[in-house]
């Protein structure tokens, strides 16, 4: 075999290797992968709880806007841009005086009361998450509501940043004992 034969075998050797590594190699993360320990990570649990001490004024004005709170959560139901916020905010107050929690099943949102409690469809995927609403914001034009960094992945957009979902208001139950097995 000739000089030139061998280093054709040799290049056409090396060519099917790399061709067949990388084959080998998954593709990187994506949305759909929810890590184990934020899948982990349940729900928010509604439950009937008084509104906090901040962050529930009747309005409030944020760079030049006015907003109006909302009396309750019942009957809420809108479509619109999700975001979310993360590390920068970990451990710093929300508007209801509540530490930000990145792992918590949370959100902000403008006008829905503090607390409140919100389930959240993925439009673009189906996914669903049920958060609570401890927060004000999101300050954008375009966003509807700001959800923890754990909610974000449960939904599939933390890579994308944002995505169109559709919030609705939950109600908890409001039953007194001993007549909580008659709640609908």
């Amino acid at each position: 075999m000739s000089e030139s034969q061998i280093r054709s075998v040799s290049r056409a050797a090396l060519a099917s290797l790399l061709i067949g590594l990388a084959g080998c190699a998954g593709p990187g993360p994506r949305d759909d992968d929810i890590p184990p320990e934020i899948a982990r990570i349940p729900d928010a649990v509604p439950k009937v709880e008084p509104l906090a001490r901040s962050g529930n004024t009747p309005f409030y004005t944020f760079n030049g806007r006015r907003y109006v709170r909302l009396a309750t959560a019942r009957g809420y139901v809108e479509q619109g841009l999700a975001s979310w916020y993360g590390e920068p905010f970990h451990g710093r107050l929300t508007s209801s005086g509540e530490p930000y929690d990145r792992y918590g099943m949370t959100a902000a949102h403008r006008t829905l009361p503090l607390p409140s409690y919100v389930r959240v469809t993925n439009l673009d995927n189906g996914r669903r998450v049920i958060v609570r609403v401890n927060d004000r914001g999101p300050f954008i034009e375009d966003r509807l509501i700001d959800l923890s960094y754990a909610a974000a992945v449960k939904l599939g957009i933390k890579t994308n940043g944002k995505a169109r979902v559709k919030v609705e208001g939950i109600e908890p139950k409001r039953c007194l004992w001993p007549f909580d097995w008659f709640c609908p």
